[in-house]
């Protein structure tokens, strides 16, 4: 009998221990969690919340530096111009092929700038249709008109801009306008309806 009550006694001293155990996991566990719970709720509270974003004042800044691109146009200013354009900004003229990254847009404007200078004529902006802004990305339409060296109007029509903020300047990611003149006929179309 002693030796079944010496069994027994070691079981229950076996059991107490590992209840013991348990209920010090427990309180360990819970005691880790209350730590790790403060410390998040701390750092959630310490965490820098970003300051509202100033819709109106960025559209503004948006409008000024986009509607910068007539004022380098009427200067011929080749080597400002890019400056506007994002390192891989893509131009889309009309009836042209696209000009991909600014070493090709200034390029195209250079030639485009130097024959409005030789010819007289100049770009003038119009009006802003819209624009807006979300956090980085922008974009900004509107009217312009191509005069002559007398100021008479050659053609008028519309743009629409994609802009993106790099360092606080809007600069263009994606450039495009047309005429509102209807396009001109095609040679080829036109030596076809003569055949008839």
């Amino acid at each position: 009998m002693e030796g079944e009550e010496t069994v027994a006694a070691k079981k229950r001293a076996i059991r107490v221990r590992q209840v013991i155990t348990n209920q010090q996991g427990e309180t360990m566990s819970r005691k880790l969690l209350l730590v790790f719970a403060t410390i998040g709720v701390i750092a959630a509270g310490c965490a820098r919340t970003p300051p509202p974003q100033d819709v109106a004042a960025d559209k503004a800044k948006l409008q000024t530096d986009a509607l910068a691109w007539f004022d380098y146009f009427g200067k011929a200013d080749s080597e400002g111009m890019p400056n506007l354009y994002a390192e891989d900004a893509l131009v889309l003229p009309p009836g042209e092929p696209a000009v991909s990254g600014r070493p090709a847009i200034k390029s195209y404007f250079g030639a485009q700038m130097a024959g409005a200078k030789a010819a007289g004529m100049s770009v003038k902006h119009e009006s802003v249709t819209g624009s807006d802004v979300s956090g980085d990305l922008g974009w900004i339409s509107g009217t312009y008109s191509v005069q002559d060296s007398t100021g008479a109007t050659m053609d008028a029509g519309k743009f629409l801009s994609v802009h993106h903020r790099v360092n606080g300047a809007w600069l263009y990611v994606r450039d495009t306008w047309n005429s509102d003149r209807p396009p001109a006929p095609a040679a080829h179309a036109k030596r076809a309806s003569g055949k008839k």
